[in-house]
């Protein structure tokens, strides 16, 4: 699953189980010819907490509508395929979608998403958190509804840290970790596996260079550009090969997603890792349980996601999900009307609760129950505000798979090939002259 939507094995306490399973028996079946028209909201897997949204949303509506929840496949790909088939073949069951944001160019393009009305736009976005909205775009256009948004922090070990001389209350390079790392014989928690996370990565060290993998994103295939033959791109690649080369990762960074970097870091070799926010909460109930030392959690601490070049901000990376309205619905009013009372700002605050999602809305984050299961809720906000979605083009899902197979294993990747490589493997992809 890519970590970006959240994961499912988090180990949190989850307040929302038991409106979940209510829910989930309330809503198991369309409405009848004499009930409220009935909403079919496509979810991605959580822990309960969109099944609880529905019920709540049903409830508030006062027969206005009733949602019932069908759960997606487990994995990002999977939830593109299944949707994007549906929806070409004029599916009107699909009233609202959990969408994620690289997937939404591909199903705006073909006009597979009902407009998003104007004052409904104004409404749901007015203080959308500005990294959280740019996903939502296409076109220069809102085609969905923010939901919640995800990024990456920096976690550390504050003990590794006092040891390396670093003032962690100051942007710190890649550089500066990974030279603390060998000095201490530690290893650093980054995502080395063949997944949509290597491209998360590559992704946020282009976009921390105030730059990004493809120069005209909106052109079509044939004309697409991409930048990783730059310098911009031989950057990015040497943060990777420095990581890959010097076996700073561990022997098991070929199949290391972010549940295995967190174990790692988790580690007595731990040190830095770079990890989407379900890592504190998970962390937090392995020591209450005993598998990891008590003493671990005082030992972490969190920052901005790490630069590239000391005076060019970080631009971490942008996960979450967005809801959209199939074209084809014939609920679509209903379904925006539905929409807004999801991502009301007091729901977005409760899902972050009690299912670890961050939200995007920024008043969202303003209540104080936050801070005691995420004290780093105020860095998360700002992460946010800095994030940069991945390559927001129809063609991403060829676009991805060639990152991932270019930059994988990380111990190949080259600072002068690897990049020039990729590029020319993309638009041979694109023109149909080489397949994945």
């Amino acid at each position: 699953m890519d970590e970006s939507q959240g994961s499912p094995r988090r180990g949190r306490t989850v307040r929302a189980a038991s409106s979940a399973l209510a829910a989930a028996i309330l809503l198991s079946g369309c409405s009848d010819g004499d009930g409220p028209p009935s909403l079919t909201w496509y979810i991605n897997p959580d822990d309960g907490g969109q099944a609880a949204l529905a019920q709540l949303c049903t409830e508030e509506s006062e027969g206005a509508y009733q949602i019932q929840t069908s759960l997606l496949p487990a994995d990002a790909p999977s939830q593109r395929e299944q949707l994007a088939r549906r929806l070409a073949a004029n599916d009107a069951s699909l009233d609202i979608m959990s969408l994620d944001p690289p997937f939404i160019p591909e199903l705006a393009e073909p006009g597979f998403l009902a407009p998003v009305p104007d004052d409904v736009a104004e409404r749901t976005t007015e203080d959308t958190l500005e990294g959280a909205l740019a996903g939502a775009m296409w076109n220069e256009e809102l085609v969905t509804v923010p939901f919640w948004a995800n990024t990456q922090l920096l976690w550390y070990r504050e003990s590794v840290v006092e040891e390396a001389g670093l003032d962690m209350d100051e942007p710190v390079t890649w550089e500066q970790i990974t030279e603390a790392a060998i000095e201490q014989d530690k290893l650093l928690g980054v995502q080395g596996i063949r997944a949509e996370s290597m491209t998360v990565w590559v992704n946020a060290l282009v976009e921390s260079q105030d730059e990004s993998i493809l120069a005209n994103p909106e052109a079509p295939a044939a004309e697409l550009e991409t930048n990783l033959d730059s310098e911009v791109g031989s950057r990015a690649a040497e943060v990777i090969s420095m990581i890959g080369s010097e076996g700073l990762a561990g022997p098991g960074v070929a199949s290391m997603d972010e549940n295995q970097s967190m174990l790692l870091f988790q580690g007595d070799e731990g040190s830095f890792m770079v990890n989407w926010p379900f890592v504190w909460a998970a962390t937090k109930a392995s020591a209450e349980e005993g598998v990891v030392d008590e003493g671990l959690v005082d030992d972490i601490g969190w920052s901005q996601y790490p630069r590239v070049d000391e005076d060019t901000p970080s631009a971490p990376p942008l996960g979450g999900i967005n809801l959209g309205v199939g074209a084809d619905s014939e609920n679509q009013e209903l379904a925006f009307e539905a929409i807004e009372c999801i991502v009301a700002p007091e729901n977005q605050t409760e899902y972050f609760i009690t299912n670890g999602n961050p939200p995007s809305s920024e008043a969202a984050y303003d209540d104080p129950a936050l801070e005691e299961d995420y004290p780093m809720a105020d860095a998360i906000r700002e992460a946010l505000e800095n994030a940069a979605p991945r390559p927001q083009t129809p063609f991403y899902n060829e676009i991805s798979t060639a990152i991932q197979q270019e930059f994988t294993p990380i111990s190949g990747v080259d600072a002068e090939q690897t990049p020039p490589q990729t590029d020319a493997f993309i638009v041979e992809v694109l023109r149909g002259e080489r397949l994945l």
